[in-house]
């Protein structure tokens, strides 16, 4: 630390010198009013300042005392006065004194002189790293909020078919234990073009906060500047989503990606046509039967996106059968687990399938909150650690 003192006792000067030059501290004592005033005006950078509430006398101490504060506002200032002063604190203290010392007569009060100095200093670099987490907090909101701007709420469906989708990203807890939603990197997007073709997007950027967000962001821009008849190949629509992310670095630096689900409905005919890159392949559940199947395999994921230019991907293609739903996600929900078990357990696809078999008489909103509500129990309100993106449609006849 840099500790500068004004001292009215030459003598005690010397030992306040000696009991505060440890640890690497730098210490200057002024037993004068002016060498301590220019001291205090110098371009010096101080880590606390103590003064004295008698010198030159009471009201001049106090003077100095406000013009400390006025010179020096971001310094800690440490205030000693002799035991029958002690009632001379209450103006101190209501114009921010961080901390003071009784002097007693045998100078026991130099070694406490120490810790109530670093105890000053260390409350005003908490309340600092106070102010920039209720910054960032405050900017990482602005951020999310621009985010969600972004996500359809209100989604148009075709005759016979019913959309629903849900975002949410995770938290983290800062100084305070207070949480923070973060802005997160999961995306997903849902819209008819002219002739009732729908189309369902679900993305996830690779890492969280600001970048991952960002990225996002970036992703959803382009893709609303592409014209209607480009979207309607599933693989050629992800190639050249990837073509011109891989030119972005806000996606691509430090090793970013982007993993996304595409996919095309023609409504006329229940054709639902997907291409991936590196996302979890949809999961389709009848309803009649209570049964499940995985839409493609392992093989049929190409690259997440952002990372190779000209990149192959694959078209798949699969008839929605009636009064079946369709299940498109982020790994943020099957990766929800309690944290401090002694065996790590994820919710998972088991998880999934559980939660939708028990919500076979729900609607499809219905159904929606409860995959988000069974997964959030599964951690045993700890919250999931990741963003969480999930779409539903469901075919009704």
């Amino acid at each position: 630390m840099r500790i500068l003192v004004c001292w009215d006792d030459a003598a005690q000067a010397e030992l306040i010198r000696l009991y505060l030059n440890v640890d690497g501290n730098a210490v200057i004592v002024a037993t004068e009013q002016q060498q301590f005033e220019t001291l205090v005006q110098s371009a010096q950078n101080w880590d606390v300042i103590v003064v004295t509430t008698n010198f030159p006398d009471h009201d001049a101490a106090y003077r100095f005392f406000e013009s400390v504060k006025t010179t020096r506002p971001e310094c800690p200032v440490v205030a000693a006065c002799h035991q029958e002063d002690v009632y001379r604190l209450a103006r101190y203290l209501t114009s921010g004194l961080r901390a003071y010392l009784i002097r007693d007569e045998k100078g026991d009060f130099l070694f406490l002189m120490h810790a109530v100095i670093e105890g000053a200093v260390r409350q005003v670099e908490a309340e600092r790293e106070r102010l920039v987490a209720e910054k960032l907090r405050r900017e990482i909101d602005s951020v999310r909020q621009l985010q969600e701007s972004i996500i359809p709420h209100n989604i148009a469906c075709p005759d016979r078919y019913e959309i629903v989708a849900r975002y949410e990203s995770s938290q983290i807890k800062v100084i305070g234990g207070q949480p923070v939603t973060m802005a997160g990197g999961d995306y997903y997007d849902a819209f008819t073009l002219p002739d009732d073709t729908t189309i369902v997007l679900v993305g996830d950027a690779s890492g969280h906060g600001m970048k991952a967000c960002m990225s996002i962001m970036t992703m959803h821009t382009l893709i609303r500047m592409i014209r209607f008849d480009e979207f309607r190949d599933p693989s050629n629509f992800v190639a050249y989503v990837n073509n011109m992310l891989c030119k972005q670095s806000v996606v691509n630096s430090e090793g970013g990606f982007i993993t996304l689900l595409y996919g095309v409905l023609n409504p006329k005919t229940n054709e639902f046509q997907w291409a991936s890159a590196g996302h979890p392949a949809p999961i389709c559940h009848r309803l009649g039967s209570d049964s499940f199947e995985t839409i493609g395999d392992d093989d049929s994921a190409g690259l997440p996106i952002g990372i190779i230019p000209e990149a192959d991907y694959e078209t798949h293609s699969f008839q929605i059968p009636e009064q079946s739903r369709l299940l498109l996600y982020t790994d943020g929900i099957i990766e929800a687990f309690p944290v401090g078990s002694e065996q790590h357990e994820e919710f998972g696809i088991g998880g999934l399938k559980r939660t939708m078999s028990s919500a076979r008489e729900l609607n499809l909103s219905q159904t929606m909150q409860k995959l988000f509500d069974d997964s959030q129990a599964f951690t045993r309100g700890q919250g999931r650690h990741d963003d969480t993106s999930v779409l539903l449609l469901e075919r009704q006849g």
